[in-house]
């Protein structure tokens, strides 16, 4: 028998709001206020008269909500009404969004629809994350998202439950950041004359100048609302390799005397062999950056990049070789490790750690581990996680044969611009942030969770992004949150068709369908790059 259901009631009915829960509170009569047309009024306001008791009820703390931890919750919908219950901010926040999800897809849409009307079935629900860290990367280098098209970003992550969003701002094609003290970054580092068209094996171009770039302002405002909705936003500022951008912008950044001349924002893809001088005036240089980033991203976590960095002009440059014989570094192949070190130690000083993809491991053996607050992203496989994971450090795991959305979702002909390995559904939904190395070690609990990839090389605006991550984002918000034993393929696969298909078309998500891509999401004569087979083990 289903249960019985409880009515939403009408307007005159209040939101109880506790102290701690004002945030939720807003966002419940901005978001569900839209979509049901209810105000949803706190008690003692005109018109809330109370009658049938209270509609909604927040609350942090108290006997139920024992055990849960900031971000867990306990939903109960009884005939009196829906009371949530939370350990912390955050988790009022999510069982806020479960609620959402109780009401049907409809509560998904930004205005109500005539003749619905809004019940939830009588229920309890009790839940808290496996993984603190539940996140996504935009690359926001390759190709420009608008500011608005970030906000939107983390509503989606916010609707899934998931609470880092990790914004890729800098690389060779482009730098996204104003920065007010070096202002030809944006100048000249945010635009691109043209763009390639696919895989960099692609004869197609797009003529068109490329670019954009984010004032502070825009920053304080992506900054503050994901805050509102308890999403933690991560800057990474790529060094010392990725680094075209900013050479082109400011040459006396790359390796003067290894070139003949100073490039432009990069066109292409790939890496770049432009990278970053090892001198004082690079360090005092981007010590100067990161001033400004701390300035406007208040969260713990800084993202330096450093992955992908080729020696070779450090090798062509004497002045390369004579810093890093006076560093004592037995070779330039160290001086990677010394930049990693130094940005490591001046984060700590200002009570900020340092994230970085796990090249920042290499030269651990020779001395050069980065400092005891590191994180690393292990990209290139598990491999990277388990031996930070093992020397103490925090890990957030996204190995690329796993949960790089921007590799191909099937095999077919029709995929667009199809890149990498076949990662399905069902593919995303198997994977685990704890691989089997680790499992039931204590290093296991430096695994701090694990977020998607989206580079956007060959994902040219919102349309072809979403289609890329979704739906296969849902699947690995069920894998960062819950634990692997109440999760299963047919049930979720049984409530995307039942319900997350039809809350996606109520957010207008462009994403990719069941049965295969529709006419307008391929991309016909646009070279990709696919791998056959399956993905090398993680």
């Amino acid at each position: 028998m289903a249960p019985p259901h409880r009515a939403l009631p009408p307007p005159h009915r209040v939101l109880d709001a506790g102290p701690g829960t004002e945030g939720t509170a807003r966002w419940l009569r901005g978001t569900l206020g839209a979509a049901t047309g209810l105000p949803l009024p706190p008690p003692g306001a005109a018109g809330a008269d109370g009658r049938g008791g209270t509609a909604l009820r927040l609350r942090l703390g108290g006997a139920n909500a024992a055990g849960l931890g900031p971000e867990g919750y306990r939903l109960e919908v009884t005939a009196a009404g829906a009371a949530i219950t939370a350990g912390g901010a955050a988790g009022a926040f999510w069982g806020a969004q479960t609620l959402r999800q109780l009401l049907g897809p409809d509560a998904f849409r930004r205005a109500p629809l005539p003749g619905r009307s809004w019940t939830l079935p009588h229920t309890v629900v009790e839940d808290a994350p496996r993984f603190p860290w539940r996140g996504f990367m935009l690359d926001v280098a390759r190709h420009f998202t608008p500011k608005d098209g970030v906000l939107r970003w983390i509503d989606l992550l916010a609707a899934h439950k998931l609470n880092v969003l990790h914004l890729h701002l800098t690389d060779d094609q482009g730098w996204r950041l104003h920065i007010e003290r070096f202002p030809r970054l944006t100048e000249v580092g945010a635009w691109r004359p043209r763009t390639r068209l696919g895989h960099r094996a692609s004869p197609l171009w797009d003529e068109r100048p490329h670019g954009g770039f984010y004032t502070h302002d825009d920053v304080r405002e992506i900054v503050a609302y994901a805050a509102e909705r308890h999403v933690a936003v991560v800057p990474e500022i790529d060094l010392p390799g990725h680094s075209q951008a900013a050479v082109a912008a400011y040459p006396y950044l790359g390796n003067t005397d290894a070139v003949d001349a100073a490039p432009q924002v990069w066109t292409d893809w790939g890496v770049s062999p432009h990278v970053l001088a090892p001198t004082e005036r690079v360090l005092r240089f981007y010590e100067g950056v990161f001033e400004e980033v701390l300035e406007l991203f208040p969260g713990e976590f800084v993202h330096i990049g450093g992955d992908e960095c080729p020696r070779d002009q450090w090798r062509r440059s004497p002045a390369a070789q004579a810093r890093a014989a006076r560093l004592g570094l037995g070779g330039v192949d160290g001086l990677q490790a010394w930049f990693t070190r130094h940005f490591g130690r001046w984060l700590a000083e200002r009570g900020r750690r340092l994230v970085g993809w796990d090249e920042i491991l290499d030269g651990a053996d020779a001395g050069g581990a980065p400092g005891p607050g590191a994180v690393v992203c292990s990209w290139r496989g598990y491999a990277g996680g388990v031996a930070a994971a093992r020397a103490g450090h925090d890990v957030v795991m996204c190995p690329e044969q796993q949960v790089y959305l921007d590799h191909r979702q099937d095999a077919g002909e029709d995929e667009p611009v199809p890149i990498g390995y076949v990662r399905t559904l069902r593919d995303v939904h198997d994977f685990d942030p704890v691989p089997p190395a680790l499992a039931g070690t204590e290093a296991a609990g430096h695994v701090l969770g694990a977020q998607a990839n989206l580079w956007t090389e060959v994902v040219e605006d919102r349309r072809r992004a979403e289609y890329q991550v979704f739906p296969r984002l849902a699947a690995f918000a069920e894998v960062v949150w819950t634990q692997p034993g109440a999760r299963g393929w047919e049930d979720f696969e049984r409530r995307m068709a039942d319900g997350h298909y039809a809350r996606l078309d109520a957010l207008g998500v462009e994403y990719r369908p069941p049965a295969g891509p529709l006419p307008w999401q391929r991309r016909p004569g646009v070279a990709g790059f696919p791998r056959q087979g399956p993905p090398p083990p993680a």
